[in-house]
């Protein structure tokens, strides 16, 4: 049968809760189609205990009417049939909505049922009311009635849509959040992974290193003259800056076997006086095809000091070092977008070198930087022949649709940033940069940088990172090269297509998937892989990549 409306109890005087009953307080709280409890309960009004003849008799018929037991046990009937009404109603709405294996309906039909068995059952009709009978009769009455509240009680869930949505979104939200503790704690141990440097990369720095101290003669420059090479602005000149021994040797590996004229070519690496022999010694091992590599310290650079860079000056401050040393595990994790700005690899003046190309090389007109996670795939010459048109950086630009624009690198909630810069003016790579050195020198980028960077001191502006000033300090002066030049997104993009990869002059492992790396992606690792030097001796001695 349909019902509609909502299952309701009926309500007892103040004398029926003074006998120790109450009204049954508990009713399904959703809407039930067809008819409500009051004609449900009308339904059920012919519904009476019968008798079977027990009780004790002492008085007529007509002295039923005034004896005081009649409209207690009155009461405790009513109670008892309210209580079979409500567990048989909800016996009907637990059939229709079709429970797992129909337990709530046999479960409210037994509870129905054990109503009509009650004993000693009272008749209403007898002369008299035995009061033994009668409280005996009470007694199974509340017993039943506790039985029906409890598993009303336990069942509600399954009949109220409204706590089954909040127990739903209760679920909802702590799932979700133990997915973003899982998120944060992920990116943190990603993050930690790809800033690690592998055993196998430790070892070969370290037997390189062994190499330099055992034969020092092999590999120091003191007393040679300087190759004219290095300065030759008529050359074509790149600047490596890295502290990876295998990394930077794969860079200059692709960029000289994918040369037409390799002994044109002029590698300057600069890495800091910890990996410096390492880096000679692994410079020094092979020929290759005459192209000339400079190998220097960042330390042989006497002007950068904290006197004049505003990085250092910045790293030498208490501030600073309680941002990167003193924040607990939990704490680091809170921030996933600016996690990475955690990274100490921004402590390096390894990492800022690019802002002061103008003053290392002095006697060059141009120059190519190139990051120590990019691979060459062919001859990069040509980019000496485009026209800058009096721009001083040449770089692959990023953005498409609403993503990576200047908004997303920069605080334009200050009023600074806000003024001077377009929010929705497109960002750019780091990693292969072509700058025209002269006119960096003439639109006078350096003391640019200079005068923001020293403006973030309190990192007000933008987070830490090189990008954020670069995109800064190249804002007008950027000139947009072809995307084939520079494909990236190695590290951590899966999907990008391997044409798009065949026809770039230079692929780009920017993530934390570095392919030194475990964590590397397969389909694109070999890509670096086969400029390694497998065959020297040190790397085959340290298991590099197996």
């Amino acid at each position: 049968m349909a019902v509609s409306g909502s299952f309701r109890t009926s309500r007892t005087s103040l004398s029926d809760r003074n006998n120790g009953f109450s009204a049954p307080a508990t009713r399904p709280p959703v809407a039930v189609s067809g008819f409500t409890f009051k004609l449900f309960a009308s339904a059920l009004s012919g519904f009476r205990f019968s008798s079977n003849g027990v009780g004790t008799f002492r008085r007529s018929v007509l002295a039923l009417k005034s004896d005081p037991l009649k409209p207690r046990f009155d009461q405790i009937r009513k109670q008892a049939d309210d209580h079979r009404s409500l567990a048989l109603a909800y016996a009907a709405y637990a059939r229709k909505l079709k429970l797992e294996n129909s337990k709530l309906v046999r479960v409210f039909a037994d509870l129905s049922r054990n109503y009509t068995d009650l004993v000693p059952k009272p008749n209403s009709d007898a002369e008299s009311i035995d009061e033994f009978a009668l409280r005996k009769f009470e007694k199974e009455v509340k017993e039943r009635i506790k039985v029906t509240r409890q598993a009303i009680a336990e069942a509600k869930e399954s009949f109220d849509n409204q706590l089954k949505i909040q127990k739903l979104k209760d679920t909802i939200f702590s799932v979700n959040e133990q997915l973003n503790k899982a998120k944060k704690q992920g990116a943190f141990s990603s993050l930690i992974a790809a800033k690690s440097i592998p055993k196998s990369l430790h070892c070969v720095a370290m037997r390189l290193m062994e190499e330099r101290i055992a034969h020092p003669e092999k590999y120091s420059d003191e007393g040679k003259p300087r190759p004219v090479e290095f300065d030759d602005p008529k050359l074509y000149h790149y600047a490596i800056f890295s502290d990876n021994v295998v990394a930077a040797s794969v860079v200059v590996n692709s960029a000289v076997k994918n040369a037409k004229e390799p002994w044109k070519h002029v590698f300057h690496v600069v890495t800091d006086k910890m990996n410096l022999g390492a880096m000679q010694v692994m410079f020094r091992m092979k020929e290759y095809n005459g192209a000339h590599i400079e190998i220097k310290a960042v330390e042989d650079y006497e002007f950068l000091n904290s006197s004049y860079v505003p990085v250092l000056k910045q790293l030498e401050s208490a501030n600073l070092q309680r941002f990167y040393f003193e924040n607990k595990l939990e704490n680091a994790t809170k921030d996933t977008t600016n996690m990475k700005f955690r990274n100490p690899k921004y402590l390096s003046i390894l990492n800022h070198l690019r802002f002061y190309l103008p003053e290392m090389y002095p006697t060059l007109h141009r120059i190519l930087f190139l990051d120590d996670d990019i691979i060459v795939q062919k001859d990069l010459t040509g980019l000496w022949k485009i026209d800058m048109d009096g721009k001083v950086n040449g770089a692959v630009e990023t953005c498409f649709g609403s993503f990576h624009r200047y908004s997303q690198y920069m605080n334009f909630s200050h009023p600074l940033i806000k003024e001077k810069f377009n929010p929705k003016a497109c960002a750019w790579a780091y990693g292969m940069n072509f700058f025209d050195l002269d006119a960096w020198r003439r639109e006078k980028c350096t003391e640019e940088y200079h005068y923001w960077q020293n403006l973030n001191e309190n990192r007000t502006l933008w987070k830490l990172g090189t990008l954020p000033p670069g995109l800064i300090t190249f804002y007008s002066t950027t000139k947009p090269l072809d995307k084939s030049w520079h494909v990236l997104g190695l590290g951590y993009n899966p999907s990008i297509s391997m044409e798009e990869i065949r026809n770039a002059a230079v692929v780009h492992f920017n993530g934390n998937m570095k392919p030194w790396l475990d964590i590397a992606m397969n389909q694109f690792r070999p890509l670096w892989t086969k400029y390694v030097d497998y065959d020297m001796e040190f790397v085959q001695a340290c298991n590099f990549g197996h």
